[in-house]
């Protein structure tokens, strides 16, 4: 097999970016023993350390594929990500194939399978979220990863239809009597044909799938349009989008109509593969003359639809996924599949590890500051008993008395600092109390109400824009206020922390104030792609009141996660602050209870003293270790999240499943 034909292939480059990932979680969990092993891991660091270990282990890459029908998407989907297998995994003819969107991912607590949503839940108000959780709401079909024909035929039924009479079609969202010429053909029985499902999942158990590639295929402009959450969930929540077109055809009306409403965001997360270039071999023209004619078409495209040029990738998938399979460099070569592969690794991947890496740098350093100021008390902690315990040596039994009698003063008068801890509590569970009361999941779900109501009395909801700018804008001002009261509990507790830290002795550090600025990143993306919903196109399906009603549970159910999310931040920040008073409250008062026992042990024998000497001695050598081995831990973490990605220069991926004797023919 030639070297151009294993080239490092998105595929590889993505088993990079989850190796590095799968060696933070290996750093991750020796740092948690180590603070488990030596009695460091309080609750706020453990909460940190699995909210961070949750987070990369949960991540997830999303890719769409979006196209018009018989532009060769799912034959990309396999050229991208399945030719390791030796055969197709998506069903790819000529003409309609995927019928209904296809997540394509794997959860390893649930067996191979085919989740099939029949089309007539759109009838019903859940949405889609909701009805994810239904499991009786779904047609179930195992998948026999090692049977490939078995394997090939289950996965044809997302192709599978239903005819239904326009009244019904027109329910479903397939029908629009103002715009005829996207309605599915009438047939002489009176009926249109439509997909059978609403949405399916695919539990399989590809080695990228299992590293957290989640492949998301659209098919079609009424598949979109008719499924909200499609539009204004999973299609900006991917993190690249490949939009597909035909190179010999060009950008169609249906074409341009998905592009401007659904997918002209952010450039950088848009690429356009112009696909079937191999349909544009002419016999007489020569091959200057074709890849004329396919530069002319990518100038033309990329003027279309406003982009770079260089955003727009003339390839073949038939070519490559045919290459890639049988080894044959010149096939893969010809397919220019390699330049939409390299610009998606060189774009997209390290863009996620960066994400990711500052992610776990800002955790570890926090994690280090809060441990490290725990380390650095006990250590004061020591050293002052050791310059105690050396000012006995040669003093009297006397001398020692008044030192018991020190110590049990410094205790009382160090006790009398519950009284202000306590008020000072009592002040910050009030001000936590109220900033999160702007914030909670009833303050969505009024506003979401009013919002309904305010777009049922709209006339063809033609208000529909202004009514949803003006709830964003409140929930904006809402999530606005808890950062703002954030920063009020940060002021107080920071004076608060300086008059115990210089009146009882306290250790205490102010974390940095609370950062809610995510949420409100994740707000406006809300706003951005519901807003660009909420136009003319879409009046009269948002007048339905069935359409309408799935419609606002989504929204209330997407709300709810920013504002849910924003006030669990603000808790972990507000138990981490005040979480180290109770720490130093405990291990003072074991300090106390130490130096007493020690004093007494030394008054009834004097040999106690040289003992007790060393063995404080001791102690403070090991905090010190234990403060450069918490340092080496959280450098090795931060330095492994800085490293560039590793090269992708070994062997290709396969799968731990024995598809070999069954391979499927590739014509299409």
């Amino acid at each position: 097999m030639s070297s151009a034909a294993t080239s490092p292939s998105f595929a590889l480059k993505f088993d990079a970016l989850s190796l590095w990932r799968a060696d933070l979680e290996i750093q991750l969990q020796e740092l948690s023993r180590f603070l488990f092993d030596h009695d460091l891991l309080d609750e706020p660091a453990a909460d940190l350390l699995e909210s961070l270990q949750t987070r990369l282990a949960r991540d997830r890459l999303v890719v769409a594929f979006v196209a018009e029908f018989s532009r060769g998407k799912s034959e990309l989907i396999n050229a991208i990500f399945f030719a390791d297998t030796g055969r197709r995994i998506l069903p790819a003819t000529p003409g309609r194939t995927t019928m209904c969107p296809v997540e394509l991912s794997y959860d390893p607590d649930e067996a191979p399978s085919l989740r099939l949503l029949p089309i007539d839940t759109r009838l019903g108000t859940a949405s889609l979220a909701e009805l994810r959780l239904q499991d009786d709401a779904w047609v179930q079909v195992p998948l026999d990863v090692k049977r490939p024909d078995e394997l090939a035929e289950a996965l044809t039924r997302v192709m599978a239809t239903q005819r239904v009479s326009p009244e019904q079609a027109r329910a479903l969202g397939f029908w629009d009597e103002e715009r005829t010429q996207d309605n599915p053909p009438l047939g002489e029985d009176g009926l249109v044909e439509v997909p059978a499902w609403r949405h399916a999942i695919i539990n399989y158990p590809h080695p990228l799938l299992k590293r957290g590639l989640v492949i998301l295929d659209t098919p079609g402009l009424n598949a979109i349009g008719a499924e909200p959450e499609l539009t204004v969930s999973l299609l900006p929540s991917a993190h690249a989008t490949v939009f597909i077109l035909a190179a010999d055809t060009g950008v169609t009306k249906s074409d341009l109509a998905i592009w401007r409403d659904h997918l002209c965001g952010q450039p950088l997360e848009r690429y356009v593969a112009l696909n079937k270039i191999d349909a544009l071999t002419d016999p007489l023209s020569s091959p200057a003359e074709v890849e004329a004619h396919i530069g002319r078409q990518r100038a033309q495209t990329a003027q279309t639809l406003g982009i770079p040029e260089e955003r727009v990738f003339p390839i073949s998938a038939k070519l490559a996924l045919a290459g890639r399979v049988t080894g044959d460099a010149d096939d893969l070569r010809a397919s220019r599949l390699l330049e939409l592969e390299d610009a998606l690794g060189r774009q997209l991947l390290p863009h996620r590890k960066e994400v990711l890496a500052q992610l776990v740098i800002d955790s570890a350093g926090q994690l280090e500051a809060q441990i490290g100021r725990r380390l650095a008390d006990r250590r004061r902690q020591c050293a002052e008993q050791l310059l105690e315990l050396r000012g006995l040596r040669g003093k009297n039994a006397g001398m020692v008395e008044v030192m018991i009698r020190r110590v049990e003063a410094e205790s009382r008068e160090f006790e009398q600092c519950i009284a202000h801890v306590q008020a000072m509590r009592s002040v910050h569970s009030r001000m936590l109390k109220d900033a999160l009361v702007g914030i909670s999941s009833d303050v969505v779900r009024r506003h979401t109400e009013v919002l309904q109501e305010r777009l049922r009395s709209a006339i063809l909801n033609f208000g529909a824009r202004k009514a949803f700018a003006e709830m964003a804008h409140t929930l904006r001002a809402k999530l606005d206020e808890a950062q703002a009261k954030g920063h009020e509990i940060h002021a107080m507790l920071g004076a608060s922390f300086q008059k115990l830290n210089a009146e009882f002795g306290f250790g205490l550090a102010m974390p940095a104030a609370p950062d809610l600025s995510r949420f409100m990143r994740d707000l406006e993306l809300i706003e951005r792609n519901y807003t660009q919903y909420l136009g003319l196109s879409h009046a009269l399906r948002l007048s339905n009141e069935r359409f309408m009603s799935q419609f606002r549970r989504m929204l209330v159910s997407k709300l709810r996660v920013v504002f849910e999310g924003a006030s669990a931040e603000l808790e972990l920040w507000n138990k981490t602050a005040s979480a180290q008073i109770d720490t130093q409250l405990r291990d003072r008062r074991r300090n106390f209870k130490r130096r007493r026992e020690t004093l007494e042990r030394v008054r009834s024998a004097a040999a106690e003293l040289e003992a007790r000497v060393h063995e404080m001695e001791a102690q403070e050598v090991r905090i010190r270790e234990l403060q450069e081995r918490l340092h080496r831990l959280v450098s090795r973490l931060q330095q492994l999240a800085a490293a560039p990605l590793p090269a992708a220069d070994f062997e290709p991926l396969t799968l731990d499943l024995d598809l070999s004797t069954q391979s499927a023919p590739l014509q299409a």
